[in-house]
């Protein structure tokens, strides 16, 4: 689908863009904290809620067994949605967050001890730092860093050069909140293979809007929330490989995650169930795979070529008003924009923006280092979606130009 011919009817279906925010028309561009739904997959959960909510697996009546089948349906859409070879290598968690978590903790827990060594980027979001801290705290790992340049662009002279026999697993971001840089997750991937060393991929900013094969990759974890990609909140993926997650001590105990339960002996259920303990979302799991076949009849290679189209408009943009100090400048990246104006602190900004009805992120984003590097303490950050639209831009752009006056 050509998007730029499509978008008055794509932007249509989505309910929330048609509001006012302080009596003006909304401009949302905050997308890479979350993204707005549309109308199939608001009426999916309704659906869900009104047709078929019973608990999964353990029903033998009709309710339980229809929910049933679109729940493990739904693994089959992420599954194929990923190119991963299994649909058991798919588990249902809460996020991006858990699914990096429950890594930390199984993989950390079953593999890891004293002495040993993993490798982070500095460009990482908190999520995939702090775990790897706490599993710091319990074990007595040792945490490498890949450095960035000045373009926002990891060192990777020094990233091959940072591991050792002690080095057991590499976790990095496939694409920066912050920065909007693409990293080269296969090369990543290729190099950490030549030592034996898995690798974990954050997807969280790229599954929305680029093409991800996860086996194409060769990747051994890949991790991605739904309400990024115009699903629900509550719900996420965690891809691992077979291999992996069979090797690997559950994360959670409960109901659903075991075979046979005695106070003598308990045994672990089959994969994926086995690291998904009670309960599953699975309202929000049909409902992420009803977003994931949304952006397929667009097409993700249309969404991309179109984010990137409102990435250089903007730019262009806000360079024309000069006074702008961009901050992820790779000639690889996707449809982020962070930036300070002038002296004018992100918050004032970014409060100034929203009452014209623009919705931007202020702050540090969950990636302080990122700031630290940069020696400052946030950023004003525009994230384009699908749905956005050079006329959006223009709002945005427009909006800046007023409020540096009114400084």
């Amino acid at each position: 689908m050509d998007i730029n011919t499509h978008i008055e009817s794509i932007r249509a279906q989505f309910p929330i863009l048609t509001q006012t925010v302080h009596k003006h028309p909304l401009v949302y561009l905050d997308n890479a904290a979350t993204t707005q739904k549309p109308w199939s997959v608001i009426k999916k959960i309704e659906e869900g809620y009104t047709t078929q909510n019973a608990n999964v697996h353990r029903g033998v009546h009709f309710l339980s067994q229809m929910a049933t089948e679109a729940h493990e349906a739904a693994r089959i859409t992420v599954q194929q949605f990923l190119g991963a070879a299994h649909s058991h290598e798919i588990i249902f968690t809460r996020g991006t967050t858990e699914s990096i978590n429950l890594v930390a903790h199984s993989f950390g827990e079953t593999f890891l001890q004293a002495g040993d060594e993993i490798i982070v980027s500095q460009m990482e979001h908190h999520s995939n730092i702090v775990p790897w801290q706490l599993l710091q705290m319990r074990k007595g790992i040792s945490i490498k860093v890949i450095p960035f340049n000045e373009q926002g662009e990891l060192d990777m002279q020094v990233f091959a050069s940072l591991f050792s026999e002690k080095t057991k697993l590499v976790a990095v971001t496939h694409v920066s909140n912050v920065l909007g840089t693409i990293n080269p997750v296969k090369e990543i991937i290729q190099i950490a293979h030549s030592h034996q060393v898995p690798v974990l991929v954050d997807g969280a900013q790229s599954v929305p809007h680029i093409a991800v094969n996860v086996v194409e990759l060769d990747a051994d974890f890949y991790v991605f929330s739904g309400h990024k990609i115009y699903g629900p909140t509550g719900i996420g993926v965690l891809y691992g490989k077979e291999k992996w997650l069979e090797a690997m001590m559950p994360y959670q105990g409960g109901g659903e995650m075991i075979a046979q339960v005695s106070f003598e002996k308990t045994t672990f259920n089959e994969l994926p169930y086995k690291f998904e303990a009670g309960t599953p979302d699975f309202i929000g799991s049909t409902a992420l795979a009803e977003a994931i076949r949304y952006v397929q009849n667009i097409g993700m290679d249309q969404i991309a070529a179109y984010e990137t189209y409102l990435l250089n408009y903007a730019i262009q943009q806000l360079q024309a008003l000069g006074d702008i100090r961009f901050f992820g400048t790779s000639a690889h990246k996707s449809a982020v924009i962070s930036m300070q104006v002038g002296n004018i602190h992100h918050y004032d900004m970014g409060t100034l923006l929203d009452k014209l009805g623009i919705a931007l992120r202020t702050g540090h984003h969950c990636a302080q280092p990122i700031m630290k590097h940069f020696g400052i303490e946030g950023t004003l950050r525009a994230s384009f979606a699908l749905y956005n639209t050079t006329q959006e831009i223009d709002a945005l752009v427009a909006g800046i130009k007023r409020v540096k006056q009114l400084f």
